[in-house]
């Protein structure tokens, strides 16, 4: 029978070099992977309430059109018409409105999880800089890398990318309620057509100069919307490494 000699003091370990920052690494990359989910999540749920948003809108409005032609052929667009008219329209304004305004809150927290995305990414680049040739989507803070995230062109124009955006789009609706509202309440004043046709007309460019307006200096403000640790920081009076 052979018998087996114990080992005498305490078992021998085997240190590996680098394990501790294997594991620190693996561990950073878990966290960055999960806070990127995190942001991926919300933009689809920012994006989601969006189209809702603008569809429930454009519903309410093709519910009304509707509900106006069945009174306009009860009433032969008499006096009974206007008044349902000018009750309902407003209604209809008011939630188009809302709904612009909501619009462009939801782009300037888009540019927000845009940015937050950004910086993820450049954390994966500082842990593995050969990952950037895999990168189709910016790693900075600066408008180029916010762009390229969107897939938008840096020279593309501003202006008429600006005009076929969703929240242009309920915005120009809202400029045509508001013409029609002001050209109804025109015509039960027995103002005469031509006067309530340019009166509508400028009713219309004025409304969209308004939101135009709105939607510019919301824009224009989404850049200074900084994350926690940024205005934490500026605080502190730092500066970001």
């Amino acid at each position: 029978m052979a018998m087996e000699r114990m080992p005498e003091g305490p078992p021998a370990t085997v240190s590996v070099p680098g394990d501790a920052e294997a594991a620190r690494r693996a561990l950073r990359v878990q966290m960055l992977a999960t806070e990127h989910w995190s942001l991926l999540a919300t933009r689809s749920l920012s994006w989601n309430e969006s189209f809702s948003r603008a569809g429930m809108f454009l519903s309410l409005l093709s519910g009304s059109v509707v509900a106006l032609a069945l009174v306009a052929q009860a009433t032969a667009f008499g006096y009974a018409f206007a008044i349902f008219a000018l009750l309902l329209l407003p209604v209809v304004l008011f939630v188009g409105i809302a709904t612009y305004v909501r619009l462009l809150e939801i782009n300037n927290e888009d540019y927000v999880w845009v940015v937050g995305m950004n910086r993820l990414r450049k954390a994966y680049l500082e842990i593995d800089p050969e990952l950037a040739r895999h990168f189709v989507t910016g790693s900075e803070d600066d408008p180029a890398s916010i762009l390229m995230t969107y897939g938008a062109h840096q020279g593309g124009s501003s202006f008429f990318h600006g005009l076929i955006t969703t929240p242009s789009t309920i915005g120009f609706v809202d400029a045509m309620i508001a013409a029609v509202l002001a050209s109804i309440a025109l015509v039960q004043l027995s103002m005469p057509m031509t006067s309530v046709a340019m009166v509508g007309v400028g009713v219309f460019l004025g409304t969209v100069v308004v939101l135009g307006a709105l939607g510019y200096r919301s824009s224009s403000q989404a850049p200074s919307f900084k994350p926690q640790w940024d205005r934490e920081h500026d605080l502190a009076g730092g500066e970001r490494p």
